[in-house]
């Protein structure tokens, strides 16, 4: 029989749960870290959260898991203010950051507090340590750990009441690059158990691979977000000729949609045999013939560049803008105290 708590903490499937942001703004005396955001979450696929640094990432984080009170708009998990969840810890598994533990104590012992503190049984702890590849490093002091391993003891924590909403920050600093391909299927495989997956990052050709969805900011405001396939636009393929004017006639009286381009023609579509059997008709030969489509690094610049996104922490100083930092000028006023009632 499972605690009511901590309901079925084996069962490998779940439900997961929706993560609505509307309309969310956060200031800092005359600072907007975050103004008028809005966007979901949708439970079984990874969702990329970007964003320069100081543009309001870890800040829409904290409100989200109240450790930050809003001055307007809501934050929602499942429908309810992180603050009114009843069992946190079987709804939200969050990591926001590699520190957050007693440096003094064992991987195990910071990971048996938590599960004290919220009901779980201690064998959750001992397969959590396994699950997440540290079972050896367990009985080590913290304070001792890599950043890695750091990051994988936040994940366990984040793990031991096996949530429906897991929300990580920056998860692949400090990984090597096997690290971070575990981490890569690590999280699909949670999203394949439908639980609902939101991580922030700023290394983009990782996302890439990972993420189902994306949501951009920039100055703590939306810049763009959906699915990232949407968001890459229609695949297209660059052919290199001798003619580019001869070949250009011959596609275009095929029906194909062409353009010039700096090494030749781009051809809209992904159809290369199409492209191929065309020019052998025409007598053109072909010297390369490459698929072109956006990727999100390109579309992350031409979005966070354009003049009207330029981050303004670029040019004012701010306190903690760097990994981790929350987009605060240095001369705004402290931190407002944790919400009340608000669980971490």
């Amino acid at each position: 029989m499972t605690s009511p708590a901590t309901g079925d903490l084996t069962s490998g499937a779940t439900t997961g749960a929706r993560i609505d942001v509307s309309n969310l703004s956060k200031h800092f005396g005359s600072f907007a870290a975050v103004e008028n955001l809005s966007f979901s979450v949708t439970p079984g696929r990874i969702t990329g959260f970007l964003g320069p640094n100081g543009a309001g990432k870890t800040t829409t984080l904290r409100m989200l898991l109240g450790l930050v009170r809003p001055t307007a708009g809501t934050a929602l998990i499942d429908g309810h203010r992180y603050a009114d969840i009843p069992n946190p810890t079987r709804v939200v598994g969050s990591a926001l950051e590699a520190t957050n533990f007693h440096p003094g104590r064992s991987g195990r012992n910071h990971l048996l507090v938590l599960a004290d503190a919220a009901g779980i049984p201690a064998w959750r702890v001992d397969e959590m340590l396994e699950l997440v590849g540290i079972p050896a490093a367990a009985q080590q002091r913290a304070g001792g750990y890599s950043m890695g391993m750091r990051q994988r003891l936040g994940l366990a924590a984040a793990l031991l009441g096996n949530p429906k909403v897991v929300i990580l920050d920056e998860p692949a600093n400090g990984l090597d690059p096997e690290g971070i391909r575990w981490l890569r299927a690590f999280l699909r495989h949670l999203a394949s158990e439908g639980k609902t997956v939101l991580i922030s990052s700023h290394l983009l050709s990782e996302v890439e691979q990972t993420v189902d969805d994306v949501v951009i900011i920039a100055n703590g405001v939306l810049v763009r977000s959906g699915p990232i396939e949407e968001l890459r636009g229609s695949p297209a393929m660059a052919v290199r000729t001798r003619d580019v004017d001869a070949l250009a006639s011959a596609l275009t009286a095929r029906g194909m949609s062409v353009r010039p381009d700096s090494d030749g023609l781009l051809v809209q579509g992904s159809d290369a045999v199409a492209v191929g059997d065309a020019a052998l008709a025409a007598g053109q030969p072909i010297y390369g013939l490459q698929s072109r489509r956006a990727d999100l690094e390109e579309l992350y610049f031409l979005l966070t560049e354009a003049p009207e996104n330029q981050n303004r922490n670029r040019q004012h100083p701010v306190a903690g803008s760097g990994p981790g930092g929350h987009g605060i000028p240095s001369d705004s006023p402290a931190l407002p105290a944790p919400v009340e009632g608000a669980r971490s």
